[in-house]
């Protein structure tokens, strides 16, 4: 799997680490947003799996995460989150020229992806959902907002609740690209960001598979149950597994769930 890496200018000058694994005469293309204070280097197994069905894959750091510029795990506003996904999608977009594009958000990265589709709607031919924080069923953070003082700090403890696979854990806890601590003002800027989806949830008509693990204790299966419920998508189905954790596509079923996914957008082209 040969990797092109480089950096791409957003909508505000911040430099966010891209990159692309580009297959020859691909059938579709995929935009992979990432969760919480991890990167896109998680998702090299996704990506192979992709690639060798004939998908290529555009991946990158979110602002304050991995190797992208940005105060670390800091938004202002969670439209920025949001601008930066259309600025990927948009430079996917040229490069895949007529290949039908889709993006895949997992956690934090479902929010971002969910809230782009709501945004920016029939930009792309489909959304894939994983564990996506749609709505705040789960107060991982407590009550939001959060009223302490802006630019205040707190540990990342969601080390043991992203797998049942230790070893994906202990790859978590010591990988240097994962965040070890997260902002108040992030979480305060998803809060409102979670509230400004379900008010637009109308306004997201885009295909869509949702998926979730049961036993997610980090972000409630109920928030795809409630955002499947509350979108206006002609186009959309849910698959809730059952004792599968937060991280869907590292768990060890994970060849199912990226089958799953691999067969809904081979449907959609």
């Amino acid at each position: 799997m040969s990797t092109i890496e480089t950096t791409i200018q957003s909508f505000d000058g911040t430099q966010l680490y891209f990159s692309k694994n580009v297959v020859r005469d691909a059938k579709a293309a995929v935009v992979i947003v990432h969760g919480l204070c991890e990167h896109a280097g998680r998702y090299d197994y996704v990506t192979e799996q992709l690639n060798k069905r004939g998908v290529s894959v555009y991946r990158f750091d979110h602002r304050g995460h991995g190797r992208s510029e940005g105060q670390r795990t800091f938004y202002s506003d969670f439209h920025h989150i949001i601008d930066d996904v259309n600025v990927i999608v948009e430079e996917a977009l040229q490069g895949s020229g007529d290949t039908p594009l889709f993006v895949i958000g997992h956690s934090m990265g479902g929010f971002a992806t969910s809230a782009f589709g709501t945004k920016y709607p029939g930009k792309v031919q489909g959304i894939v959902l994983s564990g996506a924080l749609t709505r705040y069923n789960t107060e991982v953070a407590g009550e939001l907002p959060l009223d302490l003082p802006l630019g205040t700090y707190f540990p990342n403890e969601l080390g043991s609740g992203v797998c049942s696979d230790p070893e994906v854990v202990s790859a978590y806890n010591n990988d240097p690209l994962v965040e070890k601590q997260i902002s108040v003002d992030l979480f305060n800027s998803l809060g409102y960001g979670v509230a400004w989806l379900k008010e637009h949830a109308k306004q997201f008509v885009d295909p869509v598979l949702v998926l979730h693990g049961a036993n997610d204790g980090l972000v409630s299966e109920q928030d795809s149950r409630d955002f499947y419920g509350d979108i206006a998508s002609t186009d959309k189905t849910l698959k809730i597994y059952a004792n599968l954790m937060h991280e869907i596509f590292n768990e060890p079923s994970r060849d199912e769930v990226i089958e799953k996914v691999i067969t809904w957008i081979e449907k959609h082209i």
